[in-house]
């Protein structure tokens, strides 16, 4: 697996929360699948789940175009 900067972050991040995969599934109301794929840095994953996953660990995604 190649080195994943948002599944690394949302997994510490997770981590420091205290919230197993589980939790954060019920507490973010997003799929326990969801999160096990994100964390796991699969790539077919839905931008607009991923932003609303940041928002609830207290970040926001910010994307850079070009060079």
């Amino acid at each position: 697996m190649r080195d994943n900067v948002i599944a690394n972050f949302v997994r510490t991040q997770r981590k420091k929360m205290g919230y197993t995969q589980e939790e954060l599934a019920l507490f973010s109301g997003l799929s326990l699948h969801f999160i096990q794929n994100l964390e796991q840095g699969k790539e077919s994953l839905q931008l607009n789940k991923v932003n609303e996953l940041l928002e609830f660990l207290g970040a926001k995604l910010d994307v850079k175009v070009g060079r």
